[in-house]
């Protein structure tokens, strides 16, 4: 059996689901553009230059949903997806995802992005299992903080090995390992699978990827 991991972000869609969540939420007027917009496109631009402290992030980005009761929340969500994120969602990233699914291999979305934000998308990929930074919650409603380890940079091996523990797995139990990634960021991972592939790269993986003889691909479209 094979292990697949595919990133979600500019990877398996054309475009970042955090910081277009919080584009969103500006332009519905949830958040306030003066004190929000410049901090998201800051954030966003250290994440891609491999500066991000997600600590940090998190703060800003988890907050909001403290605000809003989780039926309102699941309201904006679906708008959120309909029209933003299901349409850059391209043809090549489902026939990848469909063909991994149609080989029996075990398939999961290792991703950054809050697990509210992405749960969607995995169920629409048809991707069962989900391994995305968990947004804390207490009697129904958010709580502003993370919940465990973040899925970023390392993390996100962290993530994988106690989701693969859980069922009685671990690398060895696979006959080869797979992850896709457009990012820097996810170098760790990348480094820990048999078959690590560089997605439509920024600059630092692509040469990365070239040095270390992985293949280099591209999902648009």
């Amino acid at each position: 059996m094979d292990l697949v991991l595919f990133d979600l972000d500019n990877t398996l869609i054309a475009g970042d689901s955090d910081f277009e969540w919080a584009q969103f939420l500006i332009a519905k007027g949830v958040l306030d553009r003066a004190l929000y917009e410049a901090r998201n496109l800051e954030f966003y631009e250290q994440y891609k230059a491999g500066t991000l402290d997600i600590e940090v992030f998190l703060d800003f980005q988890l907050q909001p949903l403290t605000r809003y009761p989780r039926k309102v929340l699941d309201t904006w969500l679906g708008e959120f997806m309909s029209r933003h994120i299901l349409p850059i969602v391209g043809g090549k990233a489902r026939a990848l995802v469909r063909q991994h699914l149609d080989s029996d291999a075990l398939c999961a979305i290792v991703t950054a992005t809050n697990s509210f934000v992405t749960a969607p998308l995995a169920r629409n990929l048809g991707i069962a299992h989900l391994i995305a930074t968990i947004p804390a919650h207490e009697n129904g409603r958010f709580t502003g903080q993370p919940r465990g380890t973040p899925s970023f940079r390392e993390g996100k091996i962290i993530r994988v090995e106690a989701w693969l523990e859980a069922m009685g797995l671990w690398w060895g139990s696979f006959e080869r390992s797979w992850f896709y990634s457009d990012s820097q960021n996810d170098l760790p991972l990348l480094s820990k699978v048999s078959n690590p592939v560089a997605v439509d790269p920024d600059p630092t993986l692509r040469a990365h990827a070239k040095s270390s003889g992985w293949p280099v691909v591209s999902l648009l479209g």
